[in-house]
């Protein structure tokens, strides 16, 4: 566990897809660090969970609906009169999101809706709420398979995440001399829920992406949400447009050690 240093003392933060995984991580990580966090997931009860734990405040939203999606941001700005980091996190990875040749397209839309449109909506309303306010860092949750193809393909989910890099950077861009910082964090493959069902539903799907990772294992949570802290810190204030790789290696591999 890596000691708190209070470099988010005083800002406002709202994570979404708060309730498990890099999200959960992410609103421990920040509590630690002072920061005032905002819990936000379509689970009301897995976002009190991870509130209570930290000390921080629930928030029941679908972020794939716009109206939602505002109300959120709007009431956190009313309650503390400004939000600094806004981590967009939420993402789903159905199983019916397969190969292009086997992906339906309710399948695709919705998958679409909530990595994407979801991103587009917060980042939307995060920024409205900055320019008022002297900026703010938003970090997007986009994946290493953005920069990477991949043969066992989830082809929306794959599409869905190279749409949040490519709007990332360009948000960063737009943004930069206004103070709002833009960044798209692309993590390798975590140990987290979701992979770990993976394992169990396909252990042999699942063996074929570890063996591509240099470091010979999976990420973290924990480790994820230190690279989120120091985006969302002013540690990295002269970072924005980003392709934040924390992958392991596995984009910088050609072939993995024996």
């Amino acid at each position: 566990m890596t000691a708190a240093t209070g470099r988010l003392a005083g800002k406002v933060a709202v994570v979404t897809g708060a309730g498990s995984g890099i999200g959960l991580a992410t609103v421990r990580r920040f509590a630690g660090e002072g920061a005032t966090v905002f819990c936000a997931d379509i689970d009301v009860d897995a976002a009190e969970k991870a509130a209570a734990e930290i000390g921080g405040t629930a928030v029941q939203v679908d972020v794939t609906d716009e109206d939602g999606v505002r109300a959120m941001f709007d009431g956190i700005v009313q309650q503390y009169g400004r939000v600094d980091i806004a981590f967009n996190n939420a993402g789903i990875s159905p199983a019916d999101d397969d190969s292009i040749l086997d992906t339906g397209i309710d399948a695709w839309r919705r998958v679409q809706e909530v990595n994407l449109t979801s991103v587009y909506l917060c980042c939307k309303h995060a920024i409205g709420h900055m320019r008022t306010t002297g900026g703010g860092s938003i970090i997007n949750t986009a994946s290493f398979v953005a920069v990477l193809g991949s043969a066992t393909s989830q082809i929306s989910y794959t599409a869905s995440k190279g749409g949040v890099l490519a709007m990332s950077r360009e948000l960063g861009v737009q943004f930069a001399r206004e103070g709002i910082r833009v960044n798209a964090l692309c993590p390798g493959p975590v140990n987290t829920p979701l992979l770990r069902e993976l394992f169990a539903k396909d252990p042999e799907r699942a063996a074929r992406r570890l063996v591509h990772v240099p470091m010979g294992r999976f990420a973290e949570a924990e480790e994820i949400a230190a690279a989120v802290t120091f985006l969302a810190s002013d540690d990295a204030s002269f970072i924005t447009a980003s392709t934040f790789l924390v992958d392991g290696g596995i984009s910088g591999a050609y072939v993995t050690p024996l």
